[in-house]
């Protein structure tokens, strides 16, 4: 597998995202329709990746987003700061005072437990980022002369509106020109995606992105919703899991977009909402490489797993260039992530590194 990265020496980024970042607010162990206060945390599913890139693998990563000029705004760059990602690459947008112009988006979200599932719910119409286009951000600067070498984007920002998906593909392919590594997270959310054409809108987007997509990353809703591939015979309800179905529908995709040079899944199975069996496949070089299985593995909150998964893989490709290690990686990541709560991680490398070579759980003094 050769994605030929370019030289540390010569950009200023290791990686940059391109996406939503939301102010998320969290009941914890209560629910959104009862409760009484939050915490606040950000979030954002392609800022999620770059996070951990940082913040775990100790990148050098910048967020590509938008905001509006208001406190809401400064507080959700006070949150970035924090997690060490670098902010000079927002571009703040005017607003009024309630929003008419633009507004920051807000996510809502409950941890679910046992029968009972997560929840989501969003407020993010009209947001910064979402009414943000490719004359916004100058791609030239920010790919040629500062110099990135992997870009992160992703199907959530891509369905936000019509300039959105607009501005992805502007985005990418200016990254290409300059020769940076492009992935891609489909993450398919039908609810987004219905105002603006539905599932229809969404294959014709994905399906045009894909063709400059390095590697390409989604669970199975993801790649038959957004690229037509489906498992046939999987269980709806993904209480039991087909392997070998998981396996041809990525080679399919493979097969189809010869472009692609990794193509990655994570493997869940839910039994409860706080307990699931969890792994993931990748494709590279027309072989599949399995990760570690989880099996059993207790959840605080799962919202941005999948996140932390993409985080690790891409850090196990850029660091190694071996796609199992880096599917071991991104498993493993995934899985502490989803031990703690927010969407962000929590995790080191070297607990990543530790539970990819089987440490156990036992306290450490």
């Amino acid at each position: 597998m050769e994605l030929n990265l370019r030289s540390k020496e010569e950009c200023k980024y290791d990686a940059v995202s391109l996406g939503e970042v939301m102010l998320r607010l969290d009941p914890g162990e209560g629910r959104i329709k009862t409760a009484r206060r939050f915490n606040a945390w950000e979030g954002g599913g392609e800022y999620n990746v770059i996070r951990g890139l940082r913040r775990c693998f100790g990148m050098k990563t910048a967020v590509l987003t938008a905001f509006a000029d208001n406190e809401v705004g400064k507080l959700m760059e006070d949150f970035i700061l924090q997690g060490g990602v670098d902010t000079s690459l927002i571009k703040w947008m005017k607003t009024d005072g309630i929003g008419r112009i633009c507004r920051n988006g807000i996510n809502f979200t409950e941890r679910g437990f046992g029968i009972r599932g997560a929840i989501g719910c969003s407020d993010r119409a009209n947001t910064a980022i979402s009414k943000a286009t490719a004359e916004d951000f100058d791609f030239d600067y920010i790919f040629g002369e500062l110099g990135v070498r992997w870009l992160h984007t992703g199907g959530i920002y891509a369905a936000l509106s019509e300039t959105s998906s607009e501005t992805v593909i502007e985005a990418i392919k200016t990254a290409k020109k300059y020769g940076t590594v492009i992935s891609y997270d489909l993450n398919y959310r039908p609810s987004m995606w219905s105002a603006i054409g539905g599932q229809a809108k969404a294959q014709e987007v994905n399906k045009e992105i894909a063709k400059y997509v390095d590697v390409m990353i989604g669970n199975e809703e993801d790649f038959t919703a957004c690229l037509g591939f489906e498992i046939e015979g999987n269980d709806a309800n993904l209480k039991e899991l087909n392997l070998e179905g998981y396996k041809k529908m990525i080679n399919e995709a493979a097969k189809t977009y010869p472009n692609f040079k990794v193509v990655a899944t994570t493997l869940r199975t839910v039994r409860t909402a706080t307990v699931n069996d969890w792994s993931a496949i990748c494709w590279a070089d027309g072989q599949i490489y399995k990760a570690a299985q989880y099996d059993g593995l207790e959840i605080m909150d799962r919202v941005g797993g999948g996140d932390s998964f993409a985080s690790g893989l891409i850090f196990g490709l850029m660091e190694t260039g071996d796609p199992e290690k880096a599917v071991n990686y991104g498993a493993a990541h995934g899985a502490l992530a989803m031990t703690t709560p927010g969407d962000t991680t929590m995790a080191s490398r070297s607990e990543v590194e530790g539970v990819m070579s089987g440490s156990g759980a036992r306290v450490k003094r």
